[in-house]
Formats: C-alpha cells, sequence, structure tokens
C-alpha cells in the first residue's frame, strides 16, 4: 500500500483555491487506491515553530552533550523527515504570499532539510519520490507576464525539493484567483474561472495517475 503525504499551507481554512485543487488530487488519490494511507498535515492550523537556534546547533553537538532544548528540537526535525522518507508521494498546497510560499511551508522545510540525512549525502532518501505542488495565485506570473520576475514560488520550490532533495517535481499552476473579489480584475474572470477548471482537472488526473503507477 502506497502512503500520500498531504502538506496544506493556505492561511484561509474556507474559499482557499490551494486546499481545494489538493482536495481534488487526494479525492482522486483515494479513490483509485482506497487502501492507501493519507498523512494530511495543516500546517496553518497546526503550524511548526520557526528552526531556533537549538534545533539548528543540536546537529553540530554530541548527542550526550546537547541541552533538553536541543534534543526536543533534533526530536521534532527527525520525526518529520521520517514522514517525509515514508511517503511513497508528496502533495503539497503552496499559495503565493507576498511573491513567494507561506511562512508556516517554509518552517516546514526548514525542518525536513537536513544536512547530511535528507540533503547533502550521496544517496539522498527521497530521491525520485514524486511532489505535486499546486501553487496558486491571485495574478498571474507566467512567461511573458509584467511580473514574471517576482515569481518565487515554483521557482524556489523546484531547487528545494528537485535539486535540493532529489525529488520528482510536478506543479498545477491555478492563477488569477482573486478575480472574483477584485474589481479592477473582473475583465480576467473567464480566464480565472478557465485556469482553476484546468487545475482541477490536472488535480484530478495526476491523484488518479499517480496512485495507479505506485501500486502497480
Amino acid at each position: 500500500m502506497a502512503t500520500l503525504l498531504h502538506l496544506d499551507s493556505s492561511a484561509l481554512p474556507q474559499g482557499s483555491a490551494s486546499r481545494e485543487v489538493t482536495a481534488a488530487f487526494r479525492k482522486a488519490w483515494e479513490e483509485q487506491h482506497p487502501d492507501g494511507t493519507v498523512v494530511h498535515r495543516d500546517l496553518a492550523a497546526d503550524p511548526l515553530p520557526h528552526l531556533d537556534a537549538a534545533a539548528i546547533t543540536a546537529e553540530f553537538t554530541d548527542p550526550a552533550d546537547r541541552t533538553e532544548e536541543q534534543r526536543a528540537g533534533s526530536a521534532r526535525r527527525h520525526a518529520l523527515a521520517d514522514e517525509l522518507e515514508r511517503a511513497d508521494a508528496v502533495l503539497i498546497g503552496a499559495p503565493m504570499y507576498n511573491f513567494t510560499i507561506p511562512s508556516t511551508l517554509k518552517a516546514w522545510l526548514d525542518h525536513v532539510l537536513i544536512t547530511g540525512r535528507t540533503m547533502g549525502v550521496e544517496n539522498l532518501p527521497n530521491a525520485g519520490t514524486p511532489v505535486t505542488v499546486v501553487a496558486s495565485r491571485g495574478g498571474s506570473y507566467a512567461p511573458g507576464t509584467p511580473r514574471e520576475d517576482f515569481e518565487f514560488v515554483t521557482t524556489y520550490l523546484e531547487k528545494v525539493l528537485g535539486a535540493g532533495l532529489g525529488m520528482e517535481v510536478d506543479f498545477i499552476v491555478p492563477e488569477l484567483t482573486l478575480a472574483r473579489a477584485v474589481p479592477a480584475m473582473a475583465g480576467l474572470i473567464d480566464k480565472a474561472d478557465a485556469s482553476r477548471a484546468r487545475a482541477d482537472a490536472d488535480a484530478a488526473a495526476k491523484g488518479k495517475a499517480l496512485a495507479a503507477r505506485l501500486t502497480a
């Protein structure tokens, strides 16, 4: 049986495009693989603490000499790394906040990016693990648009998850999600609806296909 690690990071519990699209992916995954396991982390509802000095220095301190705070910080990081390594596939909701990922998702990454374990080693433990990222955004940052060079979600996650952890990274990008809420974007509603429809269909297709691939 395959395990899907599902992370949501939108601060909005309702009306979040990234949450709705990840839900479509997960629904298709579960329908294709009802006997599988889904581990869900809501990083907004249950945020991780930011990486602190104790958690950082613990990795460079002999375990016998660690303080209580260092032991707790190291244990948290390695438990999260264990969870990531047990996953056969990963699904991440990553809405764009101020041109990049939410700080809650950055905190998770800071914990699981452990030099000498998950990265910076010859045999990366997460190498080849498929990760699907739903990178929603209120406007458009596609190639050729005026704000193309303001896009630090897919560009960052491609490097961190792909080059850093060796994962197989795939993006679903629903754009113009604020078109119905911002009067100045009213002329973009049709394009927003089309982008969302593609994202929902893409999520369902990829969730089903990935579950079938991993359980074949």
